[in-house]
């Protein structure tokens, strides 16, 4: 890991540039500030067509038509004229090209608006107005209130108390609620004045750049002392101060080096299966038409040597021979045949998507009012792989859960109470609600020791900020848990009320105290607790702490009492789908505290792996704690939970919860969300697991990676099964540390590696996989979000399923970008979920209609789209090859130039695009009522190589109709007026008529959904075929470009023979005639799900709708217990021990909901 080491005296004069130092490995590079100034756009003026051009010749269809273009320069190879292929190529690369243009022209506005913003920069002792881009690294800025914050800046100073000052950070991460930050104590103190500031003089060490917007690590040398800091001391690019007059700050990262700008790479691209597939049916197209190609080549050596060269009107003087010839006919047939692999299928497929991801947007029905958040489409490439999850992961808290708090129960020193009046305590939250007023009694009685240590602790040990608000306490807490706790203890009459960076200040019953805060330990995910060093009035020294059960039970002192009847409380709050969380204490003498003082503050300005020393030093006094009791803490599930895994269940999507709770607690809300029930059978993974792998430890090994064997079944016997298993047994699977120690002779030194391997064997994760993979249901508890990731990860490579993943918070985007989607609820824990995310909104509930109806709608429209769109191009491409058998095999085209040129860009391209965008085999409601249609996209039946084949067959037919029938009518034919209509341009117009009557009927009869504007298209593009035609032959057009229009007159001519009209009839209907027939016995004989719902489809739009049920869940049906109530977020306590009190903020949003909502429960009818 490097590091950035930059010396700082004084003001900057303008022509000076900062010197920068990079220690890296042991050595010193010398750096230079490139300045502020950032560039997002991609080209300008002069790079724009070469760079554009470039970038979309990479694509390979893109260059495959350029290379044919080339080829058609080729006078001796050349088919067709130059401009079939360079009109419809001109226009897909322009289309691209103008939508680039126009995304970079936005990027240079926003770059040039940003780089000229302006700042004060200490400049020659003083204040000084500069742009932005200006900026370097090292400079002093003065910001002020509401201001931009133009680089990553080490805050120094500020005008309210104690350094404070508060950012918004929605352009950072997308939250909108006010952050704190602050300045060292010792530049509070002695920076606030311009002299000051110009005279200050440091050496800062910190981390080299990175796009970790959760982390800064680094190191201040002022005055002989070193000083600590971390990311509560940095005020980042992309913020904006609030409520803080005037600040100070230092620059410490600039321009393209800060957090926000080394966040701006590319992100993992996902593709669809539909994607891929395509892919390889174009690669399958191209291998035909080099097969078609090549064997019309060799028949045209053939011809020319029997027939050709002894016809003595084909003579050309050219004296090539028939090898010759055959070569120069494979490029022409390369030519002629290149429409096989459609042009404008790409750009038809992103019209399509985009259209897609509109409508997902605009669905008010997954639009959260009390929120004002709509559902959000963020990519446009995965609309279709919606209609095709096989498995969604979840999270749990503030995904299935509301993630709004109430403290509903409690047990102390063995005493459970439950859940009073509050008249008593003017401080009380009117929202709160308790039931057991024993408890209320005993706490203000005064006489329970252990009673007033519970709410002491509760009101102390904690991150919570605080502000006085009209008379009221408003209090910001990291997470919902933590708020809910210090709202209990205020209620029971311990009042948080302010805090110091070494003071906390509570009132117990009316009667103030102040503590001094002598250490802060914070919580993270690994340590799941928390706690407080505090010295009270009268000398003592306490700790208090507050956690998991798991972590807080392995350090009690053997002397602590009430350990059993806790637990049983544990068992009992489980059993009522509550979390709990343990609450203990550790008196600390004198001499013990000094001792881990000073190895606290060795930690504290630790230049590598702080965050671990400081977790070594904490787990020294973390230790022989005596247990008070526990909290029991009510997360209550979201509105329409249960009937939306319900559904979904019925979809045949298997549903995974995967969180960071503990067991108990994830069952028992497995159970309230329906995902569990009473008829299915639990397991508990580890058991399974072990045998399996003793009984394999037992046989003789035979199992060969890559090499298939018959899997056993894990569980024979008959009913639903459920699968619970922990974290713990896949760390202890997954992974393992390592130490290899090498000695190296020569050099008398030794090389000390150590590292994680991964122990998984592929043996152990098949086991895991086959076993989750046979149950109805799965949760994984305990586990981490890189083991969440890792869960996915493994049944993506081995059931190569379509996975989905869920969640809400930061410890949930490792999964949601490993899955195939991502989804993020934007919930309380933030918009880190969502921001990275592919889909967004803001409750569960709307995932069935993501899936059911948009996921479901989406994959019919694309398959429907692709399966006709590759028909069209056969049907139309194929008649030149039946045409070569009377054509001597020469390259020799079967319709009129411009038509080739116009049949994808105008003649078929919008029925077919709209029936991608526009339909739908039944309606949203229906969608809804009847999961099981989501099947066939899990099954991946509307499309594949089957259906791939089908369309090619069914081209070949219509091509075959189409050339074939007009032939024969032309042939030995004679007019009404004498004449012989039988010419080739003649027969060109009949086969491409007929042609655009039978692609333009046939997707009329596909479409299910019928609008005016699918009625406008088909009508309008045999409207526009005709119009055009006639004007391209007519005499006038023909005067003014005699060589590019050769076709003058024929269309009159020839439509005004009633029987080529008889001739265009019989061709489309005999086209057509098989289709209907095959489509008529399938939806008779052999229905659809789809296609019996269509056919009752009145029948159940007019049903009325039944009575709604409440919920069949009931609380206490089983025994289960639950623990963990904290979060995966950090708290406050580096900016509480670092330290400044708190100055207002607006009042929090109001309290949760009284009760759950109870929702209709009904079930569609199976088919």
């Amino acid at each position: 890991m490097g590091w950035f080491v930059g010396y700082y005296q004084g003001s900057r004069n303008p022509e000076q540039k900062l010197s920068v130092e990079t220690r890296c490995s042991g050595q010193r590079f010398r750096w230079l500030s490139s300045g502020n100034a950032i560039k997002t756009y991609k080209y300008n003026v002069l790079t724009f067509l070469p760079l554009n051009l470039y970038e979309q010749f990479k694509r390979a269809a893109n260059l495959y038509f350029l290379a044919l273009l080339i080829l058609q320069i080729i006078p001796d190879i050349s088919t067709l004229p130059w401009y079939t292929t360079l009109i419809p190529l001109v226009v897909v690369l322009g289309i691209t090209a103008i939508k680039d243009l126009v995304d970079d022209l936005a990027r240079h506005r926003m770059d040039k608006e940003i780089n000229n913003r302006k700042c004060e920069v200490l400049l020659d002792g003083r204040f000084q107005e500069s742009k932005w881009r200006n900026i370097e690294v090292g400079d002093v800025v003065r910001l002020k209130k509401n201001d931009f914050i133009p680089a990553d800046i080490l805050l120094l100073s500020s005008s309210n108390p104690n350094s404070l000052c508060y950012v918004e950070t929605a352009e950072l991460d997308g939250e909108t609620n006010l952050k704190f930050k602050m300045g060292l104590r010792v530049t509070d103190e002695r920076l606030q004045e311009e002299r000051q500031l110009a005279e200050f003089d440091a050496l800062i060490e910190c981390e080299e750049p990175n796009n970790r917007l959760d982390k800064f690590m680094g190191t201040m040398l002022w005055q002989r002392e070193r000083y600590p800091l971390d990311l509560d001391n940095m005020l980042l690019r992309g913020c904006k101060v609030r409520n803080t007059e005037e600040c100070h700050g230092l620059v410490i990262f600039a321009g393209a080096d800060t957090k926000i700008m080394r966040n701006g790479g590319k992100t993992r691209f996902k593709r669809t299966k539909i994607d891929e597939l395509m892919n390889y049916m174009v690669y399958t197209i191209f291998v035909l038409l080099i097969l078609v190609a090549a064997g019309l080549a060799i028949g045209h050596t053939f011809w020319y040597e029997e027939i050709g060269s002894k016809a003595w009107y084909l003579y050309d003087a050219k004296g090539q021979d028939a090898s010759y010839r055959g070569f120069l006919s494979f490029w022409g047939y390369i030519i002629v045949l290149n429409t096989m692999v459609p042009i404008s299928l790409y750009v038809s497929v992103e019209v399509i998507r985009l259209g897609q991801s509109k409508f997902i947007n605009w669905d008010l029905q997954m639009y959260f009012a009390e929120k004002d958040t709509p559902a959000k489409a963020r990519t446009t490439t995965l609309n279709e792989q919606l209609g095709q999850i096989e498995y969604i992961f979840s999270d749990k808290t503030g995904t299935l859960t509301q993630n709004i708090m109430a403290f509903k129960k409690c047990t102390i020193a063995g005493r459970s109470y439950g859940p009073v009046d509050w008249s008593w305590n003017r401080h009380a939250d009117r929202k709160f609600q308790f039931m057991d007023h024993s408890l209320v009694a005993c706490v203000r009685s005064r006489k329970d020791k252990d009673a007033t240590e519970f709410f002491k602790l509760l009101s102390l040990c904690h991150t919570v900020m605080v502000e006085h608000k009209d008379g009221d306490l408003v209090y910001q807490a990291a997470s919902p848990d933590e708020g809910a706790l210090v709202t209990a203890a205020r209620n029971f009459g311990y009042v948080f009320l302010s805090r110091t960076q070494d003071t906390i200040t509570i009132k117990e019953m009316d009667q103030e105290s102040t503590y001094e805060m002598l250490a802060l330990l914070d919580f993270n995910s690994d340590r799941k607790r928390m706690s407080i060093i505090l010295k009270f009035p009268d000398g003592r020294i306490r700790l208090y702490c507050k956690g998991a059960d798991t972590v807080i039970y392995e350090r009690l002192s053997p002397n602590s009492r009430h350990k059993e009847t806790t637990q049983d409380a544990l068992d009992i709050f489980a059993n009522e789908t509550l979390r709990t969380l343990c609450l203990c204490y550790k008196d600390i003498s004198t001499d013990e505290f000094e001792a881990w003082s000073r190895k606290h503050k060795d930690a504290q300005v630790a230049m590598s792996d702080r965050d671990a020393a400081l977790d070594r030093v904490y787990e020294e006094i973390e230790n022989n704690l005596m247990l008070i009791g526990a909290t029991a803490i009510e997360d209550k599930l979201q509105d329409g939970v249960p009937e939306t895994i319900a559904k979904l269940a019925k979809a045949d999507i298997k549903i995974w919860v995967l969180t960071g709770d503990k067991k108990e607690t994830a069952e028992n809300i497995g159970y309230s969300c329906s995902l569990l029930s009473d008829d299915m059978q639990i397991h508990y993974g580890e058991d399974k697991l072990r045998i399996r792998q003793a009984n394999r430890r037992n046989e003789p090994s035979t199992f060969r990676p890559g090499k298939k064997k018959p899997a056993e079944p894990f569980f024979t016997e008959p009913g639903k099964n459920a699968l619970i298993i922990t974290g713990g047994w896949l760390v202890s699977s997954i992974q393992v540390q390592c130490c290899f120690i090498f000695y190296f002779p020569s050099a008398k030194w030794w090389l000390v590696l150590i590292c994680s391997i991964f122990i998984f064997s592929e043996r152990d994760s098949i086991d895991f996989v086959n076993m989750a993979c046979e149950c109805e249901a799965v949760i994984c508890c305990r586990v981490t979000p890189k083991q969440k990731a890792n869960v996915v990860s493994l049944v993506k490579k081995y059931k190569k399923a379509v996975t989905l993943s869920i969640g809400d918070g930061a410890n949930d985007v490792n999964m949601i970008k490993t899955a195939d989607i991502g989804v993020g609820i934007s919930g309380q824990e933030g918009m880190q979920a969502v921001m990275s995310s592919d889909y967004a909104f803001a409750q569960f509930c709307y995932l069935q209609r993501l899936l059911l109806v948009h996921g479901r709608w989406s994959y019919i429209r694309m398959c429907k789209f692709l399966r006709f769109f590759f028909f069209k191009n056969f049907a139309f491409t194929l008649v030149h090859f039946w045409y070569s058998f009377f054509s001597g095999y020469s390259s020799q085209v079967a319709y009129e130039d411009w038509f080739i040129t116009l049949y994808n860009l105008c003649y078929s391209s919008l029925p077919v695009l709209l029936v991608g965008l526009l339909d739908q085999d039944v309606n949203d409601k229906l969608s809804l009522k009847f999961p099981k249609l989501y099947l066939p996209g899990q099954q991946g039946t509307l499309f594949n190589y089957r259906n791939f084949f089908i369309s090619l067959f069914h081209g070949i037919f219509v091509s075959l109709i189409i050339f074939f029938i007009p032939y024969g009518a032309f042939l030995q034919t004679m007019g009404q007026d004498g004449e012989a209509p039988s010419d080739y341009q003649s027969f060109a117009v009949v086969t491409a008529s007929s042609l655009i009557f039978t692609v333009n009927l046939q997707i009329s009869l596909d479409t299910s959904y019928w609008t005016f504007v699918n009625c406008f298209a088909v009508l309008g593009s045999i409207a526009i075929y005709f119009g055009i035609m006639f004007d391209i032959h007519s005499a006038g057009i023909h005067v003014l470009f005699p060589s590019a229009f050769t076709f003058t007159g024929v269309a009159s001519n020839a439509l005004r023979q009633p029987y080529l009209w008889l001739t265009i009839i019989l061709t489309v209907g005999i086209s057509l005639l098989p289709v209907i027939c095959i489509q008529f016995l399938h939806k008779t004989i052999w229905p659809s799900v789809g296609d019996k719902v269509q056919r009752n489809r009145k029948k159940y739009e007019m049903e009325e709708e039944e009575k709604k049920k409440p919920s069949a869940f009931q609380r206490g049906q089983r025994s289960r217990r639950s623990a963990y109530a904290f979060s995966h977020s950090r708290g406050y306590a580096d900016l509480i021990s670092s330290g400044r009190s708190i100055r207002r903020r607006p009042p929090a949003r109001g309290g949760p909901q009284d009760s759950i909502r109870e929702v209709p429960q009904r079930e569609a009818e199976n088919i």
